[in-house]
């Protein structure tokens, strides 16, 4: 019989899974503290729990505690990048950055993924499974118990499309921002996405106040084909329409990452194209230097036409903000420490 994931349960539903081993409903409301707001790392850490409880919580609940296999820091910035070990010996990346208005983490939802985006490293390997909110949720507090210090912000936009893991992306949201657990603010939350049009649509319909983050990384149809495969199922004019959507139902801002390719997407009538499309959109635009990867022949655009596009599109009174490049001497990109592990693992 397979196991109940305990922290993947919410508070109610604790409290029905305790009251039928036999337990008093207060003891739940302790476990959820001790999960989700003291972020314990396993049940021996509960100090007011009894050890008759804790031994029957092992006999019925699978307790995700994520294991460090690596952690590399940046000698230019401080950001650090995890590489978490799975129950089932899968490993997935986390990255810890630390600004001055707080710390935000950036984590994954799947191990792996299945999108294809060619600038992607994350993709190579394919899709090997979704995470559990739990495994969502445990690399924010792994993070935190090693660090010793609390997250502000939470993006997922590490391994993984979320759309495409959409049940357990909305579990992970509710945990996060449930008022017995971390209790973090809906808005200091972002979801990234590379344009899943009925998700988008869905998420939209939640009314949450989450921020949401579109892949764009192209102005028109044809250059997203060569960027993104998931512009095959979806036209960007479907995908912007979603995106309205998501404004209309929320209220909030949208942004939209666009990944600069030398040669591929960074010319003048790519950003006349960009403005002509947003032109009508309460968003901004985040600028990335794309962040080559061995695999592809990608190249990154100069400073100087990063900052050449952006003042276009300023020009036509568009927000835009050029990424500020973390981890770059960590293998700080989607993907690259998770798959420079496994090469070693095969080389090995």
């Amino acid at each position: 019989m397979d196991k109940t994931d305990i922290k993947s349960l919410t508070l109610e539903e604790l409290t029905q899974e305790i009251k039928g081993l036999g337990e008093p409903a207060f003891r739940a409301k302790q476990l959820y503290e001790w999960m989700h707001v003291r972020m314990a790392g396993d049940y021996d850490d509960m100090s007011n729990i009894p050890k008759a409880l804790k031994e029957k919580c092992r006999e019925h609940f699978e307790y995700t505690s994520l294991k460090q296999v690596r952690m590399q820091e940046s000698a230019l910035d401080g950001t650090r990048k995890f590489l978490f070990g799975l129950a089932d010996g899968n490993v997935i990346e986390s990255v810890w950055m630390e600004y001055r208005f707080g710390i935000s983490v950036c984590i994954s939802s799947q191990v792996g993924c299945r999108m294809g985006c060619r600038f992607c490293a994350s993709t190579l390997d394919g899709l090997e499974r979704n995470l559990r909110p739990s495994e969502m949720l445990d690399q924010i507090y792994a993070m935190s118990r090693i660090l010793g210090k609390k997250v502000s912000r939470v993006v997922v936009m590490g391994s993984g499309e979320p759309m495409d893991n959409y049940d357990n992306l909305l579990r992970f949201i509710q945990l996060l921002t449930d008022e017995n657990g971390l209790n973090m603010g809906q808005r200091n939350l972002t979801v990234s996405t590379c344009g899943i049009v009925p998700r988008i649509r869905q998420l939209a319909e939640q009314h949450l106040q989450i921020n949401l983050a579109l892949s764009l990384h192209a102005s028109n149809d044809a250059k997203r084909k060569q960027l993104m495969p998931i512009a095959n199922e979806y036209s960007l004019s479907e995908v912007m329409d979603a995106c309205r959507y998501y404004f209309e139902q929320t209220g909030r801002q949208l942004t939209f990452e666009y990944a600069l390719v030398g040669g591929v997407n960074d010319t003048e009538e790519d950003a006349a194209q960009l403005i002509h499309l947003l032109k009508d959109i309460n968003c901004v635009v985040n600028l990335i230097p794309v962040n080559p990867i061995k695999e592809r022949n990608y190249t990154e655009t100069g400073h100087s036409q990063v900052v050449a596009f952006k003042n276009k599109l300023e020009k036509s009174r568009i927000n835009v903000t050029i990424r500020r490049e973390m981890g770059r001497d960590i293998d700080g990109a989607c993907g690259q420490l998770r798959r420079r592990h496994l090469n070693e693992q095969v080389g090995n």
